[in-house]
């Protein structure tokens, strides 16, 4: 299609996003991460020079590393695929690394900078300024529903979802409480204004205000679905003019906070909302750096991945090397990150000077 909506230098770039569904036959399947069928964003873009396909494919990998962190907050590791798992007929795959709560790697999103080569397999071309015929320089990027799955594997635990605020569908959950008619009928009014001014706040909150389930049930049910924060409210509550908060992501008492005021309850909420965010964040990074280990020998990698983390270390092997190692370990390069340290270093494999580091991990 490309090669016949491209015609003249007036036709770049072409820029499509689109969102489609994909199916794949797959042996193997998981839910999220590998499947029949995934629904993804995806990109094709194609442009007049070389710079600026480069210049696309990066600034792609950069969006998907800023929703990774800021929006899923998952830290990530972006860097360039290596040679042997660099999409086949690109000339650079950049990708986001992420560490999942087994500390497998998930390849969370990529970006690909295509050359000319699939310009020359499908003879997209467009005539420049100077009237002469040239390739279009092209790239592709995209991130599916595999990114739900890092969600889950990054931040979830025994009991269940725990859901980043800024993604989840619900970010409170209102459970009233109440035994006779008549507390039934105050309990339930004041958590109906509780849920309007959350409402009005643009606060996304469900009110679970059925019947048919104890309130000790609702606290596992929306515990289990991720939802950040719980607002218990009863009669004692209504009488205080309080509410009582539970965080999802602690356990125990330090989850709980008692006798918060009505007045503000919002921007109260919307505090804590944020403090889940980041620690959420603050939290996969710091499993993320505990499991990535700088070696510096092929045993040391060996013993790194045999301990289910990462190995960080310089290299400077073959292709047949690198084959070697996923042979041995089952662990691959995931990325060269792009923070890379200034100084070269004997490669770990091979012994030669290295002026790149790579990132070995075992991955889904």
């Amino acid at each position: 299609m490309f090669a016949q909506w491209v015609q003249s230098h007036r036709d770049l770039p072409l820029l499509v996003n689109q969102w489609a569904n994909v199916t794949r036959w797959e042996m193997r399947t998981r839910p999220f991460i590998r499947t029949l069928e995934f629904l993804w964003q995806e990109g094709h873009t194609a442009h007049a020079t070389k710079q600026e396909a480069e210049e696309e494919a990066l600034q792609m990998i950069e969006v998907y590393r800023t929703f990774a962190v800021d929006q899923a907050a998952i830290p990530v590791v972006v860097g360039r695929k290596s040679k042997l798992e660099t999409f086949a007929g690109a000339v650079h795959t950049y990708t986001i690394e992420a560490m999942m709560g087994d500390r497998k790697a998930l390849q969370a999103g990529t970006s690909h900078n295509l050359g000319q080569n699939f310009a020359r397999a499908f003879e997209t071309k467009f005539t420049d300024e100077n009237g002469a015929s040239q390739y279009v320089w092209q790239t592709s990027w995209g991130m599916s529903t595999r990114m739900i799955g890092g969600i889950i594997m990054t931040h979830g635990d025994d009991r269940g979802l725990i859901l980043p605020p800024k993604v989840a569908p619900i970010q409170v959950v209102i459970v009233p409480i109440w035994k006779s008619s008549e507390e039934k009928e105050s309990v339930l009014g004041g958590a109906l204004a509780v849920e309007k001014s959350l409402k009005a706040a643009s606060i996304r909150v469900k009110l679970d205000a059925s019947e048919q389930k104890t309130p000790g049930w609702k606290f596992n049910h929306w515990e289990m679905k991720g939802v950040p924060l719980r607002v218990e409210i009863g009669p004692r509550d209504i009488t205080s003019g309080s509410v009582v908060t539970v965080r999802r992501d602690f356990s125990g008492k330090a989850s709980k906070e008692f006798g918060v005021s009505l007045a503000g309850l919002d921007v109260h909420i919307r505090k804590r909302l944020e403090e889940i965010q980041d620690n959420l964040l603050a939290r996969a990074l710091t499993f993320q750096d505990e499991n990535i280990v700088d070696v510096e020998s092929y045993l040391e990698l060996k013993a790194a991945v045999s301990e289910g983390k990462w190995g960080r270390g310089h290299w400077a092997g073959s292709d047949l090397d690198e084959v070697t190692v996923k042979e041995e370990t089952g662990a691959t390069i995931r990325c060269f990150p792009f923070n890379q340290p200034e100084a070269s270093k004997p490669c770990f494999m091979t012994g030669k000077s290295a002026n790149e580091v790579a990132i070995f991990a075992k991955s889904y």
